[in-house]
């Protein structure tokens, strides 16, 4: 992890706890002595790929430094019904304030890493990559990001900033393709920094436009089927990164996959995965 990276998750690990602990867990306060040491175990409820490790190390860490943390398990690995992630020693309290906030994060995360690598394996051989997109949980988007590169996926851009996407309302907004593509590449060319443009095609007429203006690495058809995919990516025939989207499913990509686009983007991977079933499970150590 960057020191970027790491100043922002203890940023969110901050906020997080604020937000759930506001002036103290009074349950906790109210039947637990102050000075009770405990144990818990961070046990499988359900088999997936695990991903937010690291993130729950720091969670604890943050509560209290004191605690003492034995992991058996590792971001990526496949992890089975009853099996245990991890042991967590020390207060109570400092247990119990950290307990949701690392099940609700390994839970996201591994949801995201286990859906992604069922997706990543129905592709196997293809040679098509599978992308996430910017349909995240605000705020989160650094977590749900990693998760999928734990499970096996591709990051699309993290966010406006790091590529241009000509998508259809930049194109109706700016009186076509051509105005679009011209006047992203103008701005660019002004830009400290180098930046690639994508652009989103409706059809194969849309694509013959885009290859006639030129200035773009990288395009992304939109709702094509299979037939039609296949007709576009022999059209390109190289020339641009293809990337597929809309519409495709862990149940059609492989369709999709075996016509040789490079790069399938589903939101689904972020925006509607299902948490990976997980507890912590305390007792008191005498």
């Amino acid at each position: 992890m960057t020191q970027l990276e790491n100043e922002q998750l203890q940023r969110f690990i901050t906020a997080a706890l604020t937000e759930d602990v506001g002036d103290g867990d009074h349950t906790s306060r109210s039947t637990i002595p102050p000075n009770a040491v405990g144990e818990a175990q961070l046990i499988i409820k359900e088999p997936g790929i695990l991903a937010g490790v690291e993130e729950a190390l720091a969670v604890f860490r943050e509560v209290e430094a004191a605690l003492s943390i034995t992991t058996f398990k590792s971001d990526g690995d496949a992890v089975d019904v009853g099996e245990v992630v991890l042991t967590v020693r020390g207060s109570i309290h400092s247990i119990l304030l950290a307990e949701r906030l690392v099940l609700n994060i390994m839970q996201r995360m591994s949801g995201i890493a286990t859906t992604t690598h069922r997706i990543v394996a129905a592709i196997a051989g293809t040679g098509t990559k599978v992308l996430d997109t910017r349909k995240t949980t605000p705020l989160l988007r650094f977590l749900e990001k990693k998760a999928v590169l734990i499970g096996g996926g591709v990051n699309h851009r993290f966010g406006l900033y790091d590529m241009m996407l000509i998508k259809d309302n930049h194109v109706d907004y700016a009186g076509g393709i051509t105005n679009a593509i011209r006047r992203a590449n103008d701005y660019r060319k002004k830009m400290d920094r180098p930046i690639a443009i994508e652009v989103e095609v409706r059809n194969l007429g849309e694509i013959e436009q885009v290859l006639a203006v030129g200035g773009v690495e990288r395009i992304m058809l939109d709702n094509f089927t299979p037939d039609a995919l296949r007709e576009a990516v022999a059209l390109i025939n190289g020339r641009l990164v293809t990337e597929a989207s809309g519409g495709i499913t862990i149940d059609n990509i492989r369709d999709y996959a075996m016509v040789g686009v490079d790069f399938i983007s589903i939101g689904a991977l972020t925006h509607s995965v299902k948490s990976l079933d997980m507890s912590l499970k305390a007792k008191v150590v005498d």
